[in-house]
């Protein structure tokens, strides 16, 4: 038995938070989901710091917010001084490994991975994952259809939904399943820090063909909003909604956006449940192994998704909406979190890292920007953050408590609004889960939003890394290093080359 414990950390790809069993959704089934959150702690306002999935893998792998880390795109070069929680773990004596979607800047997990295993990019320049040498090997490899349909004439992800040909043994989460057990079996000296990252229910939305099953075409629920009026929503969510009218875009027939909207929202019932399946399979095998009480175990999303709120099908433009920012967090550890707790205080994806290191007893994860939420997961109340924030390099979503406001610079929308335009977005999520009705233009609610944009400010300014400060921040007594810079004051610099220093407080800065 390992003296500290081992690390499960489950990541899906867009997995709107409302669709669960447990959080009320009136037809999704998650069982295995709803089970994990019984058995542990369930954050209710999670936020995510970026809608896209790179950079919000980036923030829960390295712990820093996106604009410290700087990845706000797809991929991207290798982020050669930004240190990873996996080397942190394996330089502790962990044995790491990342599984699945992994969806990285290439180079830098797998350096800090002692088996690294990405389903869609195959490493040294190789044509076929491991994955898909697994589908070949049975004659399957045609079959595959979670990055793209068959029916598509061109290689790009779509909207539509339809059961997958292969059936979920063979499909990529159970593969993933089946490849982390291997992992952990083989592990037997050293406790181990996991990640699987299953692909689904992000699209393609083709679940298994069991988990298509378990839903009516014909007796779908939609959210309230499916079809409420736009006139107030941001110009480009407006565009896309739009966009989905084209039948140039849809595969099966009828080639109309009301057939569509169902098809898809089929599909992605279908590959949250054919997800959720994956869940429980790794759950049953810590159980059937004598593992649970030695693993935390922690499960979330990259981002949410839109599941036909606003008839918006996929899930951008995520800024926009909380179905996109508010993710799904679950954690357990049996004897040591409380069973069935709900937190309602906000969480962010650079939470994770600090957190991990501080349950597992390792030494602080200096150049994360997160919080320890250790109080919160024993059943503490005092909050760690004052607000959450979403961030797109030129939009911010702010949420504090209830209140959730989308930040556009003067002019954002210049083409749609003209170049002076002064647009936003406030929402009272107590009063309009659904984000209905925009306060942002309306007089009484103008003091929230300044109170926002300064709570917005506030947090620009105090959560950014630099390099130097003046006057210098002496080093502390267990500083990394310190550059004298070839002059007489000193400034230290952590792993990464960056400081995070305190807010001012009466102090003379220039």
């Amino acid at each position: 038995m390992p003296d500290q414990p081992n690390v499960l950390f489950i990541i899906s790809d867009q997995h709107n938070a409302r669709l669960l069993g447990h959080a009320g959704h009136p037809q999704v089934q998650t069982p295995h989901l709803d089970r994990l959150a019984a058995e542990g702690v369930r954050f209710t306002r999670a936020v995510t710091n970026s809608p896209i999935c790179t950079p919000s893998r980036m923030c829960y792998f390295s712990g820093q917010h996106v604009h410290n880390h700087g990845y706000f795109g797809l991929s991207g070069r290798h982020p050669r001084d930004l240190p990873t929680v996996f080397g942190h773990f394996r330089d502790a004596g962990y044995r790491t490994a990342s599984i699945g979607k992994i969806h990285c800047p290439s180079g830098w997990i797998e350096a800090d991975s002692d088996l690294f295993s990405d389903v869609y990019v195959a490493p040294g320049g190789r044509e076929l994952t491991e994955y898909d040498e697994y589908l070949r090997e049975r004659g399957l490899l045609e079959d595959r259809d979670d990055a793209r349909l068959q029916e598509a004439s061109w290689r790009h992800q779509g909207v539509e939904g339809r059961p997958s040909r292969l059936p979920y043994e063979h499909s990529v989460e159970g593969w993933c399943v089946q490849r982390a057990r291997r992992f952990i079996e083989e592990t037997t000296r050293h406790p181990w820090f996991v990640q699987v990252s299953l692909p689904r229910p992000h699209e393609i939305y083709a679940p298994a063909p069991e988990f298509w099953d378990l839903y009516d075409h014909d007796d779908l629920w939609l959210p309230p909003s499916a079809d409420a009026d736009l006139s107030l929503k941001a110009p480009h969510l407006q565009a896309t909604r739009r966009a989905y009218e084209d039948p140039a875009g849809m595969l099966f027939e009828p080639k109309t956006y009301e057939a569509l909207r169902l098809r898809k929202q089929h599909g992605y019932l279908g590959c949250v449940s054919h997800m959720d399946h994956a869940v429980g399979e790794l759950l049953d095998f810590l159980a059937d192994n004598g593992l649970v009480e030695d693993t935390l175990v922690i499960y979330t999303s990259d981002h949410g998704e839109y599941a036909s709120e606003f008839g918006i099908l996929e899930k951008a433009p995520g800024i926009c909406g909380d179905a996109i920012c508010h993710i799904p967090s679950l954690w357990r550890w049996p004897g040591h979190l409380p069973a069935g707790h709900e937190c309602e205080e906000i969480i962010q994806n650079v939470d994770l890292a600090p957190t991990l290191c501080a349950l597992c007893d390792l030494l602080p994860f200096r150049t994360a920007d997160g919080a320890d939420l250790t109080g919160l997961l024993t059943g503490g109340g005092d909050p760690v953050h004052r607000v959450g924030v979403t961030e797109h390099p030129w939009s911010k979503a702010v949420r504090r408590g209830d209140w959730r406001l989308v930040y556009y610079p003067r002019g954002f929308f210049a083409q749609e609004l003209g170049p002076e335009s002064d647009f936003g977005e406030l929402y009272d999520l107590a009063e309009d889960p659904w984000e209905m009705r925009n306060l942002y233009f309306e007089p009484e609610y103008q003091d929230q939003v300044e109170e926002l944009r300064r709570e917005l400010l506030d947090w620009t300014v105090t959560t950014t890394r630099v390099r130097t400060t003046l006057p210098a921040i002496l080093p502390p007594e267990d500083a990394l290093s310190v550059d004298r810079g070839g002059g007489t004051r000193e400034h230290y610099v952590e792993a990464d080359g960056r400081i995070l220093p305190p807010p001012p407080k009466g102090r003379n800065y220039w």
